[in-house]
């Protein structure tokens, strides 16, 4: 391909459409439109600051635009899911906590994403320096074909004169507040009176004293990284483990710290503030799921984000793939816990539920409760079967209380156990403490901004983890005595855009583009797996299940007038005219919101693109 005039990157193009929302961020108060990027490559990145993928995206896109710095300019076009995350001050918030530092774009009515044909969350739109969009790409892990689309872009742009160097909108930064926590994730109550604290934006461990507010020392540098000894560095740490005493003894360390951007597990000792690397390699898992033992510094991890003292083990929120798993720090092994990947609520035993970006764990006798955050859901585990106490799905949400089957939370991050049987829940972007006792759900104190986590402490009293006020509040006494307190309550279902079907037969095309220089491999097998399901289960008449082909007839159920069509897919590749040929696993769930109307689409096509190694 050496005439730049032949290139596919300059057939069949479409007008990138105009970029038109709310209000920006990071440009100094600027709104940038598609001539101000004219001779540019683009990026647009629509994420919700709710989506663990996304933020995933954040992570693969820093090193792309350090090196295309020149000729690269990302905006993320912030398109909610949550009616938390259409509040202008909460997104300026999380463009803070998460280090965004590229121009975003405000799209809280998704104008947007239904502009540029978004389906998922992640979605990458590529556009060319002439303004004609020439690649979309959906969910994670596409960097190192980024990379490669936009070298080419550059080849071809450069020769025909089309490619504008330097002088890129340059992002423009609100100084922050200086504060001694910086959007603290998760705490831990230590048994001299003092909390440990993830202080997560400022990637370091903090010990307060037992005022909650004076810092006694910080553990880590501040700056991003994964270095361990006495100086270590994190990155954006959350949930922190405090280890039976006897446990602590042969492991070496006291606490186990999940070490969530880094995709570790670290082990800190107290006395001395050493941190080591304890679990995952640093790589994101992007394997098959087994529930088998493995050597828990070879295993890659994908954003742990909460762990607990549970089945004497600890047990992590795995956020990243929307399972649990378990690490013995004695042993020094790890495995799958719970869940299969699949983005979902389904309950039952433990290899074969559902879940959606666990992020809170706490442990009391017997059980274990899970804030299954993206589900907007509180879980329990007991005798190796998992329950739902709250929670109606993936996009049903909002703030009310009463009879536990109808009440509704808003992406739950923290739960604890109490003594008396009851559940405190940190109902996050609802800013309120909710109370689930037996078969009913109340609400303890709202107002908060954006909950986290909730501790015990030795004295009884209760301490919040309140992220976007950058502190830890302790509850009044009295307050939990007045946890029955009916509200109300708003009910909400997502807007995103629904997918119209018709009723009857309908044609699922799994549409999977091999990366560059691979091929489908069926060396060990059919190379390729396709599940659907529904939600509810009566929504589809035929096509749910397993098979190995892509393409599906489903039939659509007419009585049924919407819901969500669950669709997993996965292609096993090799490269191709390689001397020793690496293999690799692409997958992608998507949950698709559906209407079923008498003139909607007969033909529903999801597209897989493949990874690069």
């Amino acid at each position: 391909m050496n005439d730049p005039a032949t290139s596919p990157l300059l057939k069949a193009r479409v007008r990138a459409p105009e970029l038109r929302g709310r209000g920006w961020l990071n440009t100094g108060g600027r709104d940038l439109t598609l001539a101000d990027l004219r001779g540019k490559i683009t990026v647009l990145d629509f994420w919700t600051f709710c989506c663990i993928n996304c933020l995933h995206v954040l992570d693969e896109l820093r090193p792309l635009e350090q090196r295309f710095a020149d000729v690269l300019v990302t905006i993320g076009v912030h398109s909610p899911k949550f009616e938390h995350e259409k509040d202008a001050a909460a997104l300026k918030a999380a463009v803070e906590r998460y280090g965004v530092d590229h121009p975003v774009l405000d799209d809280p009515d998704m104008d947007m994403w239904q502009q540029y044909a978004a389906k998922a969350w992640p979605t990458l739109t590529v556009i060319d320096p002439e303004g004609y969009v020439v690649a979309t790409m959906a969910g994670e892990g596409h960097a190192e074909g980024l990379a490669k689309l936009i070298e080419e872009l550059v080849r071809v742009h450069d020769a025909r004169g089309t490619l504008r160097r330097g002088d890129a909108p340059h992002p423009r930064h609100q100084q922050a507040e200086e504060t001694t926590l910086r959007f603290p994730g998760k705490a831990l109550a230590l048994d001299n009176g003092h909390f440990l604290v993830a202080d997560s934006t400022h990637h370091s461990i903090v010990e307060l004293d037992a005022d909650n507010e004076t810092p006694i020392r910080r553990i880590g540098t501040g700056e991003r990284g994964s270095k361990d000894g006495t100086e270590p560095q994190f990155s954006e740490p959350g949930g922190l483990c405090l280890l039976p005493p006897h446990v602590a003894e042969l492991a070496g360390y006291d606490v186990v710290v999940a070490d969530t951007v880094n995709h570790l597990l670290r082990g800190l000792k107290l006395d001395t503030g050493e941190v080591s690397t304890v679990a995952g390699t640093g790589r994101q898992w992007r394997g098959t799921v087994d529930f088998d033992q493995h050597d828990a510094l070879a295993v890659d991890l994908s954003s742990p984000w909460d762990v607990a003292w549970y089945d004497d083990r600890v047990v992590i929120a795995m956020a990243g793939i929307h399972q649990l798993w378990w690490f013995n720090p004695v042993r020094r092994t790890a495995g799958v816990y719970a869940g299969t990947t699949v983005e979902a609520l389904k309950d039952g035993p433990l290899h074969e539920v559902w879940m959606a970006q666990p992020s809170g764990l706490s442990a009391y006798d017997s059980r274990l409760w899970i804030a299954d955050s993206e589900s907007s859901a509180i879980r329990w585990i007991e005798d190796g079967v998992m329950h739902t106490a709250v929670g109606q799905g993936l996009f049903d949400f909002g703030h009310v209380d009463g009879p536990a089957d109808q009440a509704l939370l808003q992406h739950p991050l923290g739960v604890l156990a109490l003594a008396d049987g009851s559940v405190l829940v940190a109902d996050t972007y609802n800013g309120a403490i909710r109370r689930i006792s037996g078969d009913t759900v109340s609400t303890v104190l709202d107002g908060l901004r954006e909950p986290s986590a909730i501790v015990s402490t030795r004295d009884g009293g209760i301490v919040v983890v309140e992220s976007a006020a950058h502190r830890l509040v302790r509850l009044a006494p009295g307050t939990l005595e007045a946890a029955g307190i009916d509200v109300a309550g708003t009910r909400h279902r997502t807007e995103r855009p629904s997918t119209l079907l018709a009723p009857g037969a309908v044609e699922l095309d799994l549409i999977f583009e091999p990366a560059p220089g691979q091929k489908l491999d069926e060396s060990f097998g059919p190379s390729t797996r396709l599940e659907v399901s529904a939600s509810p289960p009566e929504l589809l008449l035929e096509g749910a299940g397993v098979t190995t082909d892509l393409r599906r007839r489903l039939v659509v159920n007419p009585e049924v007038a919407e819901g969500v069509l669950q669709v997993v897919a996965q292609a096993a590749t090799c490269d191709v005219d390689a001397e020793f040929p690496a293999c690799h696993l692409t997958r992608q769930d998507w949950g698709v919101p559906v209407k079923v109307v008498q003139d909607g689409a007969a033909r529903l096509p999801l597209i897989l693109r493949g990874l690069d190694a």
